[in-house]
């Protein structure tokens, strides 16, 4: 921001409470959870974004001026899908605005100054307009990851570089809850979103559009030099429930036929859908699990623990292990009906049980209004068969796709999961299910 644009700005952060600053272009800058909200209305078009600041920082400068102190016209609501604003307090009343010689000058002033601060950010409307590039911010589940990473990359290569995507894996649950903070566009989840979390985007007036894009089969893995070849549901529970903390330390206490040899644990973190529904699926009940493992949201870590532990044993998604099949080993699942080995077939046909399960992404339903991000959720479910299968997991039938995007398309709104976990599901059952808005009990 150059010296000229900096000196038009009239505004002092104050840590104690919301403050903004009014001018002809009417910028506001509104005091959020734990960042500065920019609010720039022109004319009447409105857009925000999101700019950490020190909240004590004091900027001074010279006066924008003002045209009319009466003027009181509330800007409209942000598309249903922002964070709520509260009253907007103007700094200090009238003090410090003077006159300017005439209109255009402050006219002038007030559009450098708008397309200044929202060029700080790419995801702003008016920054595109001023010929920057517009940036899609995607984050959640490491599972999803390698599909929308890829995703991502050929979309960028198509659109030359006008539309940005940035992918990030704070796991499911850091995902939804920047998501239900208006902070991402798009969530990406190993699992259905939670009760809590569609009540904290409906608090704060997101809607959003559930897209399932691929199936998985959650893998279970131990070092290639481990004569153990499987495992039932049941020696699982055995060795992940809580109650198997500080007691069952070496295989052969799970199994007497395991050999007696230390167990050294990797899994995801709590913030992982993975974790939710593996705890769910094999321990009975979601996020029930012992805790003296090492955990990370990142899936290469618990490969690279698994294969540098002669006793390491750990659980991800399909995909990490078929990028590593030559330095881990996948156990087969029995679920009562025999050993079954994880694979996109047995994934496909339900057979490996109750460990296959469907990946998401959630969309904000108001971003879709956006050009960009309805074309690059229509590019996703376009090529989400190929890329899923190219990374290991396993693709939805075609007619799935069709249904989704017309879906987003139509911006239909809610989950088909009312909240809860689905173990189990095959992909029929999946596109049985019906959108709701509110959880259910069952």
């Amino acid at each position: 921001m150059n010296t000229e644009i900096l000196n038009t700005l009239v505004v002092r952060f104050q840590h104690s409470h919301p403050v903004s600053a009014r001018s002809v272009a009417n910028v506001g800058i509104i005091r959020t959870t734990s960042k500065y909200r920019f609010l720039v209305e022109f004319m009447d078009l409105t857009f925000a974004t999101s700019l950490p600041l020190t909240p004590d920082a004091n900027v001074k400068s010279t006066p924008l001026g003002r045209i009319n102190p009466n003027h009181t016209r509330r800007p409209p609501p942000l598309g249903g899908g922002g964070a709520r604003f509260g009253a907007r307090r103007p700094i200090g009343g009238a003090r410090g605005l003077g006159d300017f010689a005439g209109f255009k000058n402050i006219l002038c002033k007030a559009v450098a100054l708008s397309a200044a601060i929202l060029a700080l950010t790419s995801g702003s409307a008016f920054a595109q307009a001023a010929g920057q590039s517009f940036t899609i911010q995607i984050d959640g589940s490491s599972t999803v990851f390698p599909i929308s990473e890829a995703l991502a990359e050929g979309f960028q290569a198509q659109t030359q570089g006008r539309v940005r995507v940035t992918v990030g894996e704070s796991g499911t649950g850091g995902g939804f809850r920047k998501f239900c903070r208006g902070e991402i566009h798009i969530s990406d989840a190993s699992r259905p979103i939670r009760a809590s979390e569609m009540a904290a985007c409906a608090a704060a007036g997101i809607q959003y559009v559930e897209i399932p894009v691929a199936f998985d089969g959650l893998t279970v893995v131990v070092n290639p030099s481990s004569p153990i070849r499987s495992m039932t549901v049941a020696e699982l529970r055995r060795l992940w429930a809580p109650a198997a903390q500080g007691r069952i330390n070496n295989f052969n206490q799970i199994n007497p036929r395991f050999p007696n040899q230390a167990i050294t644990l990797f899994g995801p973190g709590s913030a992982s859908g993975t974790f939710d529904y593996f705890t769910e699926a094999v321990n009975g009940t979601a996020r029930a699990s012992r805790t003296d493992y090492t955990p990370s949201e990142d899936d290469n870590v618990i490969v690279q623990g698994v294969a540098s532990n002669a006793g390491g044993l750990g659980y991800f998604g399909l995909a990490y292990y078929e990028e590593n099949r030559s330095r881990l080993r996948a156990l087969s699942i029995d679920n009562g009906a025999g050993p079954v080995a994880p694979s996109a077939a047995s994934v496909l046909d339900g057979t490996y049980a109750p460990l296959s399960r469907p990946l998401f992404i959630y969309v904000n339903a108001a971003a879709l209004r956006r050009p960009q991000v309805n074309q690059f959720v229509q590019y996703y479910l376009n090529n989400a068969a190929t890329s899923s299968q190219r990374v290991g997991y396993v693709p939805l039938p075609a007619n799935a796709y069709a249904a989704y995007l017309q879906r987003t398309q139509r911006r239909q709104v809610g989950t088909a999961f009312g909240g809860r976990q689905a173990i189990g599901l095959t992909v029929a059952q999946l596109l049985q299910r019906r959108l709701a808005l509110t959880p259910t009990s069952q």
